[in-house]
């Protein structure tokens, strides 16, 4: 199946990370890797030009403009809360002083509305501020509960794992006990088959007796079998198999 992972670690029962050879084939694999990759000082060069302006309001760009140029920066405006009287060329109109009048109007609703909010916070403010709070305490709860929920999930996965890979491993190793008793007996079974065969073909008067050999010499012509059974004798395979196939 195409972009199928196939997973073949058992980290909770694979052994041999300890054996000799095993770190230093890890530590040869990290050192192709990084001749492989081999970074420049600006290593964000192929990464586009970055989107500075992306959240750019008209007032912030002229602030950095401002700064760009080592300006000053402006002094905080208090037109707002002054009360003018009319220019001094126009202080015969009476359309000037009735601009003051409501200028001076405007400014004391300002402030009236100012006291009120004042006024409302500090009778609502204190009750306001702790639904608030309370509002953050219960997210701050589901959140933790939330999480709670998350981490006993991946202790749960981790668990199953955990077991599906311990009775795996169980069974890997009786499998690989079977194999090396079946393989030992296959082993045993083809060597008594080439002993039968030749006691057979002696029997049969069809074993050459050149070279001074004499019909009594079993064990001299086992020995010159084929080369994957001439090496070792029955024990020492036997051993060898289960040595290969160790826990």
């Amino acid at each position: 199946m195409s972009g199928e992972a196939v997973v073949d670690a058992l980290p909770y029962i694979d052994q041999g990370y300890d054996d000799p050879g095993v770190r230093e084939a890890a530590l040869a694999m990290v050192e192709e890797e990084c001749r492989r990759y081999r970074p420049t000082k600006n290593y964000l060069e192929n990464a586009g030009p970055e989107p500075s302006t992306a959240f750019e309001t008209p007032a912030l760009h002229r602030e950095m403009e401002r700064v760009q140029q080592r300006l000053p920066m402006e002094p905080l405006s208090m037109k707002r809360y002054e009360l003018p009287p009319p220019p001094t060329g126009r202080l015969g109109e009476p359309t000037a002083w009735i601009e003051a009048v409501d200028n001076s109007h405007a400014q004391l609703s300002h402030q009236a509305i100012r006291v009120l909010n004042l006024e409302l916070q500090l009778q609502y403010s204190s009750e306001a501020w702790r639904s608030y709070l309370n509002v953050l305490q219960a997210l701050v709860e589901r959140s933790q509960n939330v999480h709670a929920q998350l981490r006993k999930q991946i202790a749960a996965v981790n668990w199953e794992r955990k077991r599906s890979q311990t009775a795996s491993g169980a069974r890997l190793r009786a499998l690989r006990r079977r194999w090396a008793q079946l393989v030992s007996d296959n082993y045993r079974l083809e060597r008594a088959i080439m002993q039968l065969e030749i006691q057979l073909e002696k029997a049969k008067g069809q074993v050459s007796t050149d070279g001074g050999e004499t019909p009594d010499m079993d064990l001299e012509a086992v020995k010159n079998l084929p080369n994957k059974f001439n090496s070792d004798t029955e024990k020492e395979v036997q051993k060898r198999i289960e040595d290969m196939f160790a826990d």
